[in-house]
């Protein structure tokens, strides 16, 4: 695993220790935040090329899950970092409250419906991580209901990587501080008055069963096939270096190529 890959990962059977990860760090990051912008172009171009060559061998696939707290910055972190990529290939799937329809079937049901295809970079806003998550947090399911889905989302993670498809799981990791400042700026401003919940005021009060709810989903399902990486995330620049970086090894790692030509092109002449 290469550096930055490495900075950020959790090794299977290890806590993530969020309670000891600054997320304000700008570890291994260029000087300051004008030397990372100014090399985005660089990263974004990368990526682009990485992406070509995913699609255009169209035979294996990328998901990358995103996880926060809310104010986290997933939607940020999406129109940031995938903005320069083909949208035939990439697609992103928020996962809101479940249907009637969706609760009536198993709880990776829906999940499964939007794992990418070949060639393509699926990106989850939140996931099947959630029902490990919130209905532990809120008790909407009994301990005897949500712990025994550590099993299953590993099985499904593998199944996916044996069916050619590399995972990366993030979690953007932001300050109890850094929260409360995001959600004031939503009521600050007029404009982003419709990203503002009441309900996220209730979600913050349980600020710590959220994060060991976090701390636990991380240490029992990062895999060496299916890692999570935390990501210090309250200084937003930070986070999309972070997360750029994160996904350019992973593609260079997987290395895909452009397919072959299925007859030789020597000597054809387009009149």
């Amino acid at each position: 695993m290469t550096a930055d890959r490495e900075r950020f990962v959790v090794r299977p059977g290890r806590a993530p220790g969020l309670d000891r990860v600054d997320t304000r760090s700008t570890d291994g990051a260029p000087a300051d935040k004008a030397a990372v912008q100014a090399g985005y172009a660089t990263t974004w171009e990368r990526l682009a090329d990485l992406q070509e060559r995913l699609y255009a061998e169209s035979q294996r696939s990328l998901l990358v899950v995103l996880q926060a707290m809310d104010a986290g910055g997933k939607d940020g972190t999406i129109g940031h970092v995938f903005r320069g990529l083909n949208p035939q290939g990439v697609r992103v799937t928020s996962f809101k409250a479940p249907s009637a329809l969706e609760l009536a079937h198993d709880f990776l049901w829906r999940v499964h419906a939007a794992a990418p295809a070949r060639g393509e970079i699926a990106v989850f806003n939140r996931s099947h991580y959630e029902d490990v998550l919130v209905v532990r947090v809120k008790d909407i399911v009994a301990e005897a209901v949500w712990r025994p889905r550590y099993d299953h989302i590993r099985a499904f993670e593998a199944n996916l990587v044996d069916a050619g498809t590399t995972i990366v799981k993030v979690f953007l990791h932001i300050s109890l501080d850094e929260q409360r400042e995001r959600l004031q700026a939503r009521l600050d401003d007029p404009a982003k008055h419709w990203k503002f919940n009441a309900a996220d005021l209730d979600e913050r009060a349980r600020w710590p069963a959220y994060i060991a709810a976090f701390e636990e989903a991380i240490a029992e399902t990062s895999t060496e096939d299916a890692p999570w990486y935390v990501v210090p995330a309250d200084r937003k620049w930070y986070r999309n270096w972070a997360i750029g970086r994160i996904l350019v090894e992973t593609l260079e790692h997987m290395s895909p190529e452009f397919p072959a030509p299925e007859a030789p092109l020597d000597g054809i002449t387009v009149e």
